[in-house]
């Protein structure tokens, strides 16, 4: 009988718990006690929290709830938008094209979207030639909203026009230049990025539940987004055009997945293991390298101190504050509504935080992350 990946899961959980002598529920208590509290503070609604370590999982919980209004209980398949962590993917994606030799990262991203063969600063045409690596590493100097209005190609012709910040490789800006590689994959692949993604990397990580347009079935189990209430310290119900779904959806590259806890563990496992899960191949060991090496040299990078950059990837270079608890080039992404995601190599953690928040400050540098990644530690030295 088939099992589901969920309840595959669980099983790793269960078994691994069994060889240290300690139920699931124990082992993931003081995570779970911790994420409680911040509800109990209406911090979030509810979370979900997964931690893997060596290929197994040693903490998957749910706690609080989805949905406020009708008290619906947060599952361990809830689904979030996780933003930005669909970075990483895209780069990803992209990578899959360069393995085959079908474009390399330092390509004109002319080659690809014409249009940006003139762009320009406020003084004038830009002196250096805009490259897919410069896209990937926010050093483009491309900025504004990350939002795909009408079509990629259409937003990517339009991000086209818009006036650099700086030349080209020399700032660091966090920007939508992931939506111009999206798409740069749907010209170089001849099919549609989202497809690109479900075919490349989706379905064979059998990560059902990552998508830019969720199914009747699946909205119901979407967490809904809140913010601060007036009436404090309640939440109210937070509106976003990542969330709206009631129109028709233009997939972004640069932020528009839903996703659950155990779907990106899986996604970080195959990075974690050199691009490969399960005997299947996505994305080539080297290229693994590329993305997760910092490719910004001493530029200074957010969204916390002590990072640097990789090809689409954020790196921790110097543990610090919320970063105190991982090792020197871990990596990972986290997203605008709080969710984060981070893969330590030296310790082979994976660490996935998924909740839905929005004005509550910088979600990257939330006391919530920073519990997170101190309790599995401790978690991790039992």
């Amino acid at each position: 009988m088939k099992t589901s990946k969920s309840h595959r899961l669980a099983l790793l959980a269960v078994a691994l718990a069994a060889a240290t002598c300690l139920t699931p529920a124990q082992a993931g208590d003081v995570i779970t006690t911790r994420m409680q509290e911040f509800a109990d503070a209406k911090q979030f609604s509810g979370s979900v929290t997964l931690v893997a370590n060596r290929g197994k999982v040693v903490h998957w919980e749910a706690i609080g709830v989805a949905d406020v209004a009708t008290g619906q209980p947060m599952a361990k398949d809830s689904m979030f938008a996780i933003a930005s962590m669909t970075k990483p993917i895209t780069a990803t994606a992209l990578m899959i094209l360069q393995d085959e030799g079908k474009l390399s990262i330092d390509d004109p991203v002319a080659k690809y979207v014409p249009q940006f063969k003139d762009v320009s600063l406020a003084d004038g045409l830009a002196k250096t030639e805009m490259t897919i690596r410069h896209l990937l590493t926010h050093t483009s100097g491309l900025g504004g909203e990350q939002q795909c209005i009408g079509s990629l190609k259409a937003t990517a012709e339009e991000l086209a026009t818009r006036k650099l910040s700086f030349e080209p490789g020399t700032k660091w800006q966090y920007s939508p230049g992931l939506n111009v590689c999206g798409r740069i994959i749907e010209v170089v692949s001849g099919r549609a990025y989202e497809k690109f993604l479900a075919e490349r990397i989706f379905e064979p990580l059998k990560m059902v539940d990552t998508t830019f347009t969720p199914n009747e079935s699946q909205r119901q189990r979407i967490a809904k987004l809140y913010q601060p209430s007036e009436k404090k310290p309640l939440l109210a119900l937070a509106s976003h055009w990542i969330t709206d779904l009631s129109g028709d959806v233009v997939p972004t590259p640069s932020g528009g997945l839903f996703s659950t806890a155990s779907d990106m563990a899986t996604f970080y496992q195959m990075i974690l293991n050199g691009g490969e899960l399960d005997g299947k191949r996505i994305v080539s060991a080297a290229a693994v390298k590329q993305m997760t090496t910092i490719q910004t040299g001493e530029l200074a990078t957010g969204f916390t101190p002590g990072n640097g950059w990789g090809l689409g990837w954020c790196v921790v270079r110097e543990p610090q504050g919320v970063t105190a608890h991982v090792s020197p080039g871990t990596f990972g992404h986290g997203g605008a509504f709080g969710t984060q995601g981070w893969v330590d190599p030296k310790t082979q953690t994976i660490y996935v935080l998924m909740i839905q928040r929005t004005k509550f400050g910088n979600s990257d540098g939330s006391d919530i992350r920073g519990e997170f990644h101190r309790l599995a530690a401790e978690l991790l030295k039992n």
